[in-house]
């Protein structure tokens, strides 16, 4: 789940990036749109994978 969790964070970021620097969305354009079911939907599963990785801040560090 944490390594689905944070493929999904990396999407999202990756999206915002495109946006900020070329008002490029590229869930939108591979989905249909900002509106579609499938843009919402990635939307909503990166948002809820960002809440899940906060975890991470809290964690404490295992050192090997």
């Amino acid at each position: 789940m944490d390594k689905t969790a944070l493929l999904l964070v990396i999407v999202g970021a990756l999206n915002w990036l495109l946006v900020g620097l070329f008002q490029f969305d590229l869930v939108a354009t591979i989905f249909g749109g900002q509106n579609s079911f499938l843009s919402r939907a990635v939307y909503v599963l990166v948002g809820l994978s960002g809440l899940w990785s906060m975890k991470f801040l809290f964690a404490e560090r295992r050192s090997a």
